[in-house]
């Protein structure tokens, strides 16, 4: 499954180095007012692709922490349930009925 990730990784690195390329011309973008930058287009392209994708990540590991202290309290709860302390043996006489332990005969019937 790593080797998967890191070619699909590899996929896009490279069609993104083939785009800026063939696309490293000068644009202008008018920001506001008489306000005017100037830039190459895959930088521009990879800032906005970059500037888009920060809420979904910024919500994706918000959700990532919330849901591992869920984990966490549920697992405190879990051993806190399962670790019943040991109740200690009686040590004093049982009351109740007492099973009777075969003896062995000493008459020599066999």
């Amino acid at each position: 499954m790593q080797f998967l990730r890191t070619a699909f990784w590899v996929v896009i690195a490279v069609a993104l180095a083939f785009f800026c390329m063939a696309n490293y011309v000068p644009v202008t973008v008018r920001l506001w007012g008489d306000l005017v930058m100037e830039t190459k287009l895959p930088v521009l392209l990879v800032g906005a692709f970059l500037l888009g994708a920060l809420p979904f990540w910024i919500m994706a590991r918000a959700t990532r922490w919330r849901m591992k202290r869920k984990l966490e309290n549920a697992e405190r709860a879990l051993v806190a349930v399962t670790a019943v302390p040991a109740t200690p043996a009686p040590s004093g006489p049982i009351d109740g009925p007492v099973a009777a332990t075969p003896s062995l005969s000493t008459t020599g019937q066999a």
